[in-house]
This record gives structure tokens, C-alpha cells and sequence, in this order.
């Protein structure tokens, strides 16, 4: 997965929008003004960090060499995927969105509800 097929995948989950409030140096999607994914743009390799639930962080670590604590992130949270490793691009988006679904459930339930009723997955 390149970078504009990474973009694209994130923009098209319900309400996700993009900002980069650190000049350029990183591109971070957004449900509800909160993140769930952040690419680095100056890295030289492709990354993508999400937030995940504790399990499943220490899960995901354990399961796969391209992935490891986020740097700059709660690491009991967030992990960092190098993309084009050893997680295939159908396991990476399925983890996009399970970072989507640990933002979202965070916020009152009103809200969890609006977007449950926009969710596709």
C-alpha cells in the first residue's frame, strides 16, 4: 500500500478528516476532532501509528515484526505499523478501523450512537 491508497483508505470512513497541525512533518486522521491515525511524512519508510486497545497492542506486537510501540504515543495505546511488512493491506485497514472503533468509544454515548448509524463495518 502506497501513501495516497493509506490516505484514501482513512478519508473514506465515516466523518474521518485530515490535518497536519505540525507543519508538514506529520498527516493525522481524525473522527469527532479526535485521532486515530497518524503518518509521519518526513520518515523514509511508510508508517502508520493507531490506537489500539492494551490486548490488542501487546497482541499485535507479538504477532508481527513491523510492529512496535508508537514513538511520541502512550504505548500502552498506540502502535506503529510499517506498512509493506509482514501485515497484509486487508489486516492493516481492519486495524485502521479497530483504531476508529477505540476513539469513538470514548465519547458519550450519543455520539457512539450517531456514528454507529454511519458505520459500514
Amino acid at each position: 500500500m502506497n501513501i495516497e491508497e493509506l490516505r484514501e483508505f482513512c478519508l473514506s470512513l465515516p466523518l474521518a478528516t485530515e490535518y497536519m497541525p505540525f507543519k508538514e512533518e506529520y498527516l493525522i486522521f481524525r473522527v469527532y476532532e479526535k485521532w486515530f491515525a497518524v503518518i509521519p511524512m518526513n520518515d523514509p519508510d511508510l508508517k502508520i501509528s493507531i490506537k489500539c486497545s492494551p490486548d490488542s497492542a501487546i497482541e499485535l506486537r507479538e504477532r508481527y515484526n513491523s510492529v512496535n510501540p508508537a514513538w511520541h504515543f502512550n504505548k500502552k495505546y498506540w502502535n506503529s505499523i510499517l506498512l509493506n511488512g509482514d501485515m497484509n493491506d486487508a489486516t492493516v485497514k481492519q486495524w485502521i478501523r479497530h483504531s476508529v472503533d477505540q476513539v469513538v468509544g470514548k465519547l458519550s454515548k450519543a455520539t457512539r450512537l450517531e456514528y454507529g448509524a454511519l458505520k459500514t463495518w
